[in-house]
């Protein structure tokens, strides 16, 4: 669970970590105030946003098995652990 996660907010931080760049190249100051105004802030939380959302709807549709399929749940065949599995 931990992963989907760290996914999610490393997709947030992606057009932060643009913008930095962009500063960065510029030699505009990145630690300056004057970088970051609202605005610009509010556009890259906006952006991010949208990232994130895009992310999370690509998971839910490209994730998991297929529609129709019947899930076994792990059980003890023979004194033997068989995991869990789709079954189509």
């Amino acid at each position: 669970m931990i992963r989907p996660v760290l996914t999610e907010i490393g997709i947030f931080l992606i057009p932060f970590a643009v913008y930095a760049l962009f500063l960065a190249a510029t030699r505009s100051g990145l630690f300056v105030q004057s970088s970051w105004p609202i605005t610009v802030v509010a556009r890259l939380v906006l952006a991010a946003l949208v990232l994130v959302i895009a992310g999370l709807i690509g998971l839910a549709h490209f994730s998991g098995a297929a529609p129709n399929s019947t899930y076994v749940p792990a059980h003890i065949e023979n004194g033997r652990l068989v995991p869990g599995r789709e079954k189509s």
